[in-house]
């Protein structure tokens, strides 16, 4: 029997993220490596796990995703995304608390460009009126 397997693209700042969620093999690889040590901080991990969480389908459920560009954060942000829309396509009844937690939204915050003659995007150079 052919296991089912559910893909789902999730997109922080500048990493994107193609998961492929696969019931029953409760295993997670980022980029052929175990989660934990690819993501290396706790807090991230916690940051992907939130959507099994809710759901209640830890260790139920296992995902091999492939993350490409940005940092640690925004990678984690994007694979967290990616996990949410899997979800929903593996189990309809699982897009409303989803849903209400804000995992199915995507965080579109990037960083603000540097402008010309400034140093940064905000900052400004020190007036002088003399």
């Amino acid at each position: 029997m052919q296991q089912q397997i559910y893909y789902a693209t999730g997109r922080r700042k500048a990493a994107v993220a193609c998961l492929r969620l696969t019931p029953g093999n409760p295993s997670c690889l980022v980029n052929g490596k175990e989660m934990k040590t690819y993501v290396e901080r706790q807090l991230l991990v916690n940051h992907i796990n939130m959507p099994l969480d809710v759901t209640g389908t830890v260790g139920k459920v296992g995902f091999k995703c492939k993350v490409m560009g940005g940092g640690k954060s925004g990678q984690a942000g994007a694979i967290r995304l990616a996990l949410a829309r899997a979800l929903c396509k593996m189990d309809g009844m699982l897009r409303k608390p989803l849903k209400e937690a804000g995992f199915l939204v995507r965080d579109a915050r990037v960083v603000e460009r540097k402008k010309y003659g400034q140093p940064k995007a905000r900052k400004r150079f020190q007036f002088s009126k003399r």
